[in-house]
């Protein structure tokens, strides 16, 4: 937990960093631009993230009289890993997916969608939710909050260069931003922001699948749950943002065609995963 704090931290303070040297290529101002919106990003991927998951996810709170199976799995799971219980939501997406929010254990919550429910015996919702909860308890969840709003900020500067590039060629690079420059940082913030997604996510992944498994005493529902999700994410498109990707389990744009969709490969794939979880010698990366 404590490594996954320094890593927030760091990553927190990269960001600030990154949005001051980005505003610097607007001209005169552009780093107190950049200052600002990186506190702003900063403050939102902290006090925010998962508010901004549960609403991407159009998921609303999961009533316990309508949903007791969910409740009572989630109550048991959140005792024996010794965590508070999350609140829980329920997406009205019909891809079978889930993911875990929230800055820290003490305000967590948890999203299954309609199609998880609706899909998976009750083995595999079981091991699913395991998974969702291990994120919780090694707070690493916040970590991936924080990548997405960092890939939300500089996608909305990558968009502001652009504009800069195509309406500011014509003035003198004293006056504002050299056109080149922010046409390059139009093209190049992007894919920043999906190497950056993907540095902190993967291993993530693995580690979630590993508690998961141990939680409830066998890996075998995980991988069976995997390999189906994915079938599906295939097959049932999710409205989603990429930049929202990594909170699910198995990557819901997996089906969609999508310029530079492969930027936001923030899994690993299944196949390494159900290998790990099945103890295979083919397991490593």
């Amino acid at each position: 937990m404590l490594r996954n704090t320094l890593k927030t931290t760091v990553f927190l303070a990269a960001l600030g960093g990154l949005m001051v040297a980005v505003g610097s290529i607007f001209g005169r101002g552009g780093a107190v631009i950049g200052l600002v919106l990186g506190l702003v990003t900063v403050g939102a991927a902290y006090w925010g993230s998962d508010k901004l998951a549960i609403r991407a996810a159009r998921a609303v709170p999961a009533d316990p009289a309508q949903y007791p199976q969910y409740h009572q799995i989630v109550a048991e799971l959140s005792q024996r890993a010794g965590i508070p219980m999350p609140r829980l939501y329920i997406s009205p997406e019909q891809q079978p997916n889930a993911f875990a929010t929230g800055r820290n254990p003490q305000n967590a919550a948890v999203a299954v969608t309609q199609g998880l429910l609706a899909v998976c015996p009750p083995e595999e919702v079981r091991a699913v939710l395991a998974h969702e909860l291990a994120h919780v308890k090694h707070r690493d969840i916040l970590i991936g909050s924080v990548a997405a709003a960092v890939a939300t900020g500089i996608s909305f500067i990558a968009n502001m260069a652009m504009w800069g590039a195509m309406l500011g060629g014509h003035r003198d690079d004293r006056e504002g931003g050299n056109p080149v420059a922010l046409l390059a940082t139009a093209l190049l913030a992007p894919m920043a922001a999906g190497l950056l997604q993907m540095a902190v996510s993967r291993s993530r992944e693995f580690e979630a699948d590993r508690y998961g498994a141990e939680l409830i005493g066998t890996g075998v529902p995980l991988a069976s749950a995997l390999r189906r999700l994915e079938a599906y994410a295939k097959q049932v498109p999710m409205d989603v943002q990429p930049t929202q990707a990594s909170h699910f389990i198995v990557n819901p744009l997996t089906g969609r065609q999508v310029s530079f969709a492969n930027l936001f490969r923030t899994h690993p794939t299944t196949e390494q995963r159900v290998a790990r979880l099945l103890g295979s010698p083919t397991a490593a990366v």
